[in-house]
């Protein structure tokens, strides 16, 4: 049976997303983001936990999406993959 541990979410400052994500460890990456000096008001979980798989295709597709929204990555998505 597939492990479904794996939390998808998105940082906003605002209204405005500005990193999409994923993790096993909610409260540990988001001490990590502070650490990296991100600002964002808002940790937004975006439906139940799935597997590692599922949540890669999906951040994926969130942050291209949001590319042909806006012409960019989220502020903080900077590397190729996402």
């Amino acid at each position: 049976m597939t492990k479904r541990d794996t939390y998808r979410y998105r940082l906003k400052n605002g209204n405005k997303i500005i990193y999409i994500g994923i993790t096993n460890a909610l409260e540990r990456r988001r001490g990590e983001h502070h650490d990296e000096r991100m600002k964002f008001n808002k940790m937004e979980i975006v439906g139940p936990r799935v597997s590692e798989e599922t949540a890669r295709k999906w951040e994926e597709e969130s942050i291209e999406k949001y590319r042909k929204n806006t012409g960019k990555k989220p502020k903080y998505n900077k590397k190729t993959s996402g």
